[in-house]
């Protein structure tokens, strides 16, 4: 068995491998924005060891109308992946299979869990040879390897989902100054939760696979806190001029902050040596 971090993601810390192909470090930062009310923002950092192998799990959760959907995430979403017997053998399927199966639960928790929801983008890193990266939402997965800054995950925007949204009834609206809305309201057209506009809403997350290269060097996992203020290049450029990945992480949430991000603001650095 193994035990998932949990707790407080109002935070700053640090954590690296035991073993592994790779030498592995990470540090996160969640910093509470500017929006009256209580941070939505969660996380996931953490090695575990199971069946023999290492695994590290990444996540950050980015909560809206309240921290209930993000905090479940952060205690449950990781375990529901690895109780699917298909991780071992399809982790792609096992993961789809999952983030779904969540969905699920929160909505039949809704009386519990209230009417919010949350992005979500999760990272599994595999003995340090094999990345599966995830997401549904706007949090992002930004990947360096050599000269190259890689996007891995898509933002779900309403307006390139618009077509899915349309077909269920819902519609999006772009008000003047404001970013795309499904149904007025919400600014992403996946997330977890969210029953009151679920049926325009999808669950399912794009899911990706990375071979972990000798010129693979830095993992950024962050919510659009940063992504609101700052490019990916950008973003890593910060993260590489720090001295180790605790303070990139606090580097990029203190730039965030300085150009005026107004949401709350986290993420996950990961450092890679072969």
């Amino acid at each position: 068995m193994f035990r998932l971090f949990a707790g407080s993601s109002s935070d700053a810390g640090k954590g690296r491998s035991s073993q592994g192909h790779t030498k592995v470090k990470y540090g996160f930062s969640l910093v509470k924005g500017k929006v009256n009310h209580p941070m939505e923002d969660y996380h996931v950092a953490k090695f575990v060891q199971m069946r023999g192998q290492e695994l590290g799990l990444f996540a950050i959760f980015d909560g809206h109308m309240g921290h209930s959907v993000p905090a479940y995430l952060q205690k449950h979403l990781f375990t529901n992946i690895l109780k699917e017997e298909e991780f071992w053998t399809n982790p792609k399927v096992a993961i789809q299979k999952a983030y779904e199966k969540t969905d699920e639960a929160i909505l039949s928790h809704r009386p519990d869990l209230g009417r919010g929801g949350s992005t979500a983008v999760t990272a599994i890193l595999i003995n340090g040879r094999k990345l599966w990266i995830a997401n549904i939402g706007d949090s992002r997965a930004v990947l360096a390897k050599g000269q190259q800054v890689l996007q891995l995950t898509v933002d779900h925007d309403p307006s390139t989902e618009r077509r899915s949204i349309v077909n269920t009834g819902g519609f999006v609206s772009i008000m003047p100054g404001d970013v795309p809305r499904v149904n007025g309201q919400l600014a992403v057209s996946r997330a977890f939760g969210d029953k009151d506009l679920k049926r325009h809403l999808r669950s399912d997350p794009d899911v990706c696979c990375v071979d972990v290269t000798a010129d693979i060097d830095l993992l950024i996992l962050a919510s659009d806190g940063i992504w609101e203020v700052m490019s990916n290049k950008e973003a890593i450029e910060i993260a590489r001029k720090a001295t180790d990945p605790q303070a990139a992480a606090r580097q990029l949430t203190t730039e965030a902050l300085e150009r005026d991000s107004t949401d709350d603001i986290s993420c996950v650095v990961i450092e890679l040596q072969a």
